[in-house]
Parts: structure tokens; C-alpha cells; sequence
């Protein structure tokens, strides 16, 4: 059996006893976060957070590309999120290699080059890259100054998470 027909095999289950259809669009806590898809990740219960509490946004390396900046934007401007985390993690596979390295290899293995993705987003140090992540969206001119967004360090040996300075870092280098 494939680990997609085990998965299909749970939902019948847990469609049977399936009782949060009430739940309306708009996340209860107006949180959106954006984090690593890492599977050792299960962002929901480390931020004791409920299903329809929270927008999470999950990609490789818990960046805001393109696409988590429109998920980000529709979340505060049509669905009324007021704060944004953003969420990087210890031993984050990001860190083991570079774009253009992966890039080549790709290339290499398939016979093929392509235009997309035009970047991995790979990096070399995961404070930076969160600092990096909360610029990013702070700058943009869709997101309201107002809106607070922190970025966080999880660790996945201890369940920690730590808060990147991101305001101190600013000012040392102004």
C-alpha cells in the first residue's frame, strides 16, 4: 500500500468523527505564520494553537517568496490577520547546499535546464535568513506598518523556540 493510500485510509477515518465544519473562514487568534515544511515540524501543537486559529504558510526554508507574500496579503487584507511569525528551524536542509550548486546538479541529472524556480532560497545561516524573511515582509508597501511580525528560531532537538532580534540587529548596523 502506498503511503498516499494510508493517508486516503485515515481520512475515512477521521471524516467519520469530523465535527469542525462550523468553523468560519477568518483564523480565531488573526495570526498568519509563515514556516519550514519540514515534517519534524508540527507547528500547530508547538504553538498550542487549534484548527481555524491560524493562517500557517509552509514552504522549503520558511521563506516569503512570491507566492507566501500573496497568501500573506489575502490573509491580512481580506481575512483580518493582524500579526505575522515567521518560523525557521535548527538543522534545516537550507542549509546544505547553494542555488546555483543545486542548480547545476538538477541540470546535470535530468539533461535539462529551466527558468523556474529561478532561486532555491538556500542560505548559510538561519538568524540571518529569519531577519532576511521579516524585512522582507515589513518592507513590502501591501503590509501595513502596524502589523507586527517577529521571527523565531525552532529547535528541533529541544521544542524550543527563540526569538531573533531583528530590531537590535537594525540599529547596531544604523
Amino acid at each position: 500500500m502506498s503511503a498516499t493510500d494510508e493517508v486516503l485510509n485515515a481520512n475515512q477515518g477521521y471524516s467519520r468523527d469530523f465535527n469542525l465544519g462550523h468553523l468560519p473562514m477568518p483564523p480565531a487568534r488573526k495570526l498568519a505564520i509563515v514556516a519550514c515544511m519540514d515534517a519534524r515540524l508540527t507547528v500547530e501543537q508547538f504553538l498550542g494553537l487549534k484548527t481555524g486559529e491560524a493562517h500557517i504558510i509552509r514552504n522549503a526554508g520558511g521563506i516569503v517568496t512570491d507566492d507566501a507574500l500573496r497568501s500573506l496579503i489575502i490573509s491580512h487584507h481580506l481575512l483580518g490577520t493582524e500579526e505575522f511569525l515567521i518560523i525557521n528551524h535548527t538543522d534545516c536542509g537550507m542549509l546544505t547546499f547553494e542555488d546555483d550548486a543545486l542548480r547545476r546538479q538538477l541540470e546535470e541529472k535530468t539533461g535539462t535546464a529551466t527558468v523556474a524556480p529561478a532561486h532555491f532560497h538556500a542560505f548559510d545561516n538561519i538568524e540571518e535568513n529569519v531577519r532576511r524573511q521579516v524585512k522582507r515582509l515589513k518592507s513590502h508597501p501591501w503590509i501595513p506598518k502596524h502589523i507586527p511580525v517577529r521571527g523565531f528560531i525552532y529547535d528541533v532537538k529541544s521544542g524550543r523556540l527563540n526569538e531573533v532580534a531583528v530590531e537590535l540587529e537594525a540599529q547596531k548596523a544604523g
